[in-house]
């Protein structure tokens, strides 16, 4: 039986739900997942050009685990390119670095780090906003 998988810190959900390819003539029967995790490790180490070793203490798991991470997000992207698949971004095993909201209504998610929070979405200003913590079993809760 394998050991039991450990949660891995992200500071930020990412920015979309998904790409899709441009100006393909036909539907795709599937969608190339990319765990919240794999897209934190090609944004450290890719974006921000952070090395391994910073961006897998960055992220509570250990250099190898960082590696095979890193390794299965290049070859997922890699994959949706060749294949001309759209990439859909899905939670994995992740915890957030702070606490993180999501809007009812626009599905924006958003952070107010340091500020009160009054319950409204601030793109949308609806009220009907929820906590996201630790993934989508908590989503909209509180």
């Amino acid at each position: 039986m394998p050991r039991r998988k450990h949660p891995r810190k992200i500071v930020a959900p990412p920015g979309f739900k998904g790409y899709r390819p441009y100006g393909i003539a036909f539907e795709p029967e599937e969608d190339v997942e990319l765990l919240y995790e794999e897209y934190e490790a090609i944004k450290l180490s890719d974006y921000d050009l952070m090395p391994h070793h910073e961006a897998c203490v960055l992220m509570g798991i250990s250099r190898p685990t960082f590696a095979r991470i890193y390794e299965s997000a290049r070859r997922k992207i890699a994959r949706a390119m060749a294949e001309v698949l759209p990439i859909r971004c899905v939670y994995g095993n992740v915890y957030f670095e702070g606490k993180w909201f999501v809007c009812g209504r626009c599905d924006s998610l958003f952070t107010l780090p340091g500020k009160e929070f009054e319950r409204k979405c601030p793109v949308c200003g609806n009220g009907e906003v929820g906590v996201l913590e630790n993934g989508p079993e908590k989503e909209n809760a509180g």
